[in-house]
C-alpha cells in the first residue's frame, strides 16, 4: 500500500470509527485526541539519539513505530504525573485501536503493542446516591415538576429519567420526542456503538413527560424544527455541559454530598436495581452494556454495603469479641 502521512492515517481511521464503526462525535473526538498527542510527542522528542525509531531525525512516521516508542511513551506519561494509570491505560487503549485498524488495512504488519501490558489501577467502586437521600430528592423532583418556572421542570424531568432509566449523559441529551414508544411506555435510547435499546418507563415517569411534552408545545419554547425530548432556553437540544451543570446543581439543592453528575444517577440507579434483587443480566440490558463484567462492578457496593452492615450490627463483628 502507499506510504501515508500521519495525518491521513488520522483522518482516515476516525472516518472510520464515525462512519462503521458508528461512534459518537465525543467518543471520536477523544480518539482523535490521544493519537494526535502520541504523534506530537513523537515530533517533539530530543535528539536522533533519543527519539522514537519513527522519528531518527525525520518527521516522526506513524508507521515505523516501535513497541520500545510505545513504552517510552508510556514512561514519558506516567513520569509527567499528570495522567493517573487509568488515563494513561485509556490513551493506549487508543492507539491500540488504531494500530489494529492499520494492520487489518494493510498499512503496516507488525504489532507495536504485542509484548505492552496494562498499568496497573486501583479499582474505584461507583459512587451512588443512598435510597433514603434519593427518595429526598424525588419527593423535591415531583414537586419541581408542579411549578412554573421552565427549566426547574426541564431539570426535575431530566434527573428523573437519568435515575429511573440509567441513562448515560449521551443518551439523555439525544432522545428525542419521537423516542416515546410502545403507547407511552418505554423509551427507545441510542446507546454507544449506534446500538439502540428499549427501557421501560415508570408509569408516573411516563405522565410526567407527556404533561412535561404538552406543557413545552403550548408554550411554544421548542423551535419549529426541533425534534430534541430536552431543550435549552433557546429551543435547541439541550448541550452536555448544560445538564450537568443542571444535574449537580439540583443535587447540591437536595442536600447531596460529594460527587453530582448523571454518571451517579446511573450508578445509582443500577445499584438500587441490584439491592432490591434485580438479576445482573437484566441490569447489564437495561445499561446498554456489552459485557456483562461492565455491570458486575455493582456487585462490589452491594458486599461493600453488606459488610458495613455487618460491622455495625453484628453482635461478634468486633475484634474484642470471641466468636
Amino acid at each position: 500500500m502507499t506510504a501515508m502521512d500521519n495525518g491521513a492515517i488520522i483522518e482516515r481511521f476516525t472516518a472510520y470509527l464515525a462512519g462503521e464503526r458508528r461512534y459518537s462525535p465525543l467518543t471520536v473526538r477523544n480518539y482523535r485526541r490521544d493519537i494526535a498527542a502520541f504523534a506530537a510527542w513523537g515530533e517533539s522528542a530530543g535528539s536522533a539519539e533519543a527519539a522514537p525509531h519513527g522519528t531518527h531525525g525525520a518527521a516522526f512516521d506513524l508507521c515505523r513505530v516501535r513497541g520500545e516508542d510505545v513504552r517510552a511513551w508510556v514512561m514519558h506519561l506516567s513520569d509527567e504525573g499528570r495522567m493517573n494509570n487509568a488515563s494513561i491505560n485509556r490513551c493506549v487503549a487508543s492507539l491500540r485501536s488504531l494500530y489494529r485498524y492499520m494492520r487489518r488495512e494493510g498499512i503496516i504488519h507488525g504489532d507495536p503493542f504485542a509484548a505492552l501490558a496494562p498499568l496497573r489501577t486501583s479499582r474505584r467502586l461507583p459512587r451512588f446516591v443512598p435510597d433514603d437521600d434519593m427518595a429526598r430528592v424525588v419527593r423535591s423532583v415531583l414537586e419541581r415538576l408542579g411549578e412554573d418556572d421552565a427549566r426547574r421542570r426541564r431539570d426535575a424531568l431530566m434527573v428523573l429519567v437519568l435515575y429511573t432509566c440509567g441513562l448515560r449523559l449521551a443518551e439523555l441529551t439525544g432522545l428525542d420526542t419521537g423516542d416515546i414508544v410502545n403507547n407511552g411506555s418505554a423509551l427507545r435510547v441510542h446507546g454507544k456503538g449506534d446500538k439502540t435499546r428499549l427501557v421501560p418507563l415508570v408509569p408516573r415517569v411516563a405522565h410526567e413527560i407527556q404533561r412535561y411534552m404538552e406543557r413545552f408545545s403550548d408554550e411554544k419554547i421548542c423551535r419549529k424544527d426541533e425534534k430534541a425530548l430536552f431543550l435549552s432556553g433557546a429551543g435547541r437540544r439541550v448541550s452536555r455541559s448544560d445538564v450537568q451543570r443542571s444535574v449537580a446543581r439540583l443535587l447540591q439543592e437536595c442536600g447531596i454530598k460529594g460527587k453530582c453528575s448523571p454518571h451517579v444517577l446511573r450508578h445509582t440507579f443500577a445499584t438500587h436495581l441490584l439491592n432490591d434483587g434485580a438479576d445482573l443480566r437484566e441490569i447489564q440490558e437495561l445499561m446498554g452494556h456489552t459485557s456483562l463484567k461492565a455491570t458486575q462492578v455493582y456487585t462490589h457496593n452491594n458486599i461493600a454495603q453488606l459488610q458495613r452492615i455487618y460491622a455495625s450490627a453484628h453482635p461478634r463483628s468486633h475484634a474484642d469479641k470471641e466468636p
